[in-house]
């Protein structure tokens, strides 16, 4: 390093102090830096969306299960089972070498219509089946607004059904609208007619993972893919 003549030798040796200081500073503060964000976990908002009774809270239940050991939501046959989005916070989500803290939320089935009469069909009188379909429709309301806010869709498909209705094309373009990265999970692939396969070659251009929520069948590649586009 040059230095003027002019200044004393004395002083020439705190400048290099002072210098020598600076760089351990220097090198503790990056070090610091570099283990906080090295070891941050990325937070991850994952939504289950689809019509009513494909299976979206049997899979949130695997889901949360197989995380964090405990059930997250109700099951039944009738319909709109789901009528609020149910949400499960601070899931240590690991796979392989990718970690993530997620929050699960399963939300309402979504549907064009939603008739009281068919609630009544599994037992409820017609003043519950009404009110029942009341709380249905606000759901299908708050999950599309609900759309706009989440990272990764799995939007849940039965796979005894064909994928060609009018409910599924406007999820899945309301999630490319917002630009939301999707996985299309074909559930119930357990059963003797399911037909995944129809639904990957219906929507060539998105992943779709074929499982039983049921049996656990397919689970992992799931969850694998999900840490990929998480």
């Amino acid at each position: 390093m040059y230095y003027s003549s002019t200044i004393p030798q004395t002083n020439r040796g705190i400048i290099h102090l002072y210098i020598f200081t600076i760089h351990i500073f220097y090198v503790e503060i990056m070090t610091l830096f570099e283990r906080l964000f090295k070891n941050k976990t990325k937070s991850a908002n994952i939504v289950l969306v689809g019509e009513p009774n494909t299976g979206k809270s049997t899979l949130a239940n695997k889901f949360s299960v197989d995380f964090t050991g405990n059930t997250m939501s109700d099951i039944s046959e009738i319909p709109h089972e789901t009528t609020e989005i149910t949400t499960l916070e601070k899931v240590d989500f690991q796979v392989g070498s990718k970690k993530l803290d997620v929050t699960l939320c399963d939300t309402p089935g979504i549907a064009q219509s939603v008739d009281y009469r068919e609630f009544m069909k599994h037992g409820l009188s017609q003043d519950e089946a009404i009110q029942r379909a009341k709380e249905a429709t606000g759901g299908i309301v708050s999950t599309i607004k609900f759309l706009k806010d989440v990272d990764v869709a799995l939007v849940v498909m039965d796979a005894c059904l064909p994928p060609f209705d009018q409910v599924s094309l406007t999820i899945l373009g309301t999630l490319e609208m917002h630009k939301t990265k999707t996985i299309i999970v074909a559930n119930k692939t357990d059963l003797e007619n399911s037909n995944p396969d129809l639904i990957r070659s219906t929507f060539p251009h998105l992943t779709v993972c074929g499982i039983s929520a049921l049996t656990g069948e397919g689970i992992d590649d799931l969850y694998s893919k999900i840490a990929s586009v998480a």
